[in-house]
């Protein structure tokens, strides 16, 4: 089975048991896979909840069974060491100007030569052209 690479908001739909049509077709036919980053964004997200897209509107309960969740992530879904991708993410980040979790996200989906799936609210030119760039398959998924 082939591996999708997934941001904070598919992993949270993922692990919230609320995966949505586009998502859950995804998965029917790729293993999850994330990175450190999207991974930290999520936990921060769940800890401070101050508000944001992710987790903010979440009502305490719904966050901590979240947060239950991220400590116990499923063995299915896999992350890229970060030993793994730090040279990697260094030379993508130089060439193509992107942020550390940006940098990340194409690395890890180019070690796991996956397509690197984001939610379509969180869109972000720069990661988006550096990876197709790669000539590696970018999606975009709706809730």
């Amino acid at each position: 089975m082939t591996v999708a690479l997934l941001d904070d908001h598919l992993l949270r739909d993922l692990l919230a048991g609320d995966p949505g049509a586009e998502l859950a077709e995804l998965l029917g036919d790729h293993e999850p896979a994330t990175t450190n980053h999207y991974l930290y964004r999520l936990c921060k997200s769940v800890v401070a909840a101050s508000g944001g897209a992710l987790t903010g509107s979440w009502p305490a309960a719904r966050r901590q069974e979240l947060g239950r969740r991220l400590l116990a992530l499923p063995n299915g879904v896999r992350v890229v060491p970060m030993r793994q991708l730090a040279y990697r993410m260094a030379e993508i980040a130089t060439t193509g100007r992107l942020s550390t979790l940006g940098a990340e996200a194409v690395a890890a989906a180019q070690d796991l030569n996956a397509p690197l799936c984001v939610w379509q609210g969180d869109d972000g030119p720069a990661i988006r052209l550096a990876f197709i760039s790669t000539g590696m398959e970018y999606r975009t998924l709706n809730r």
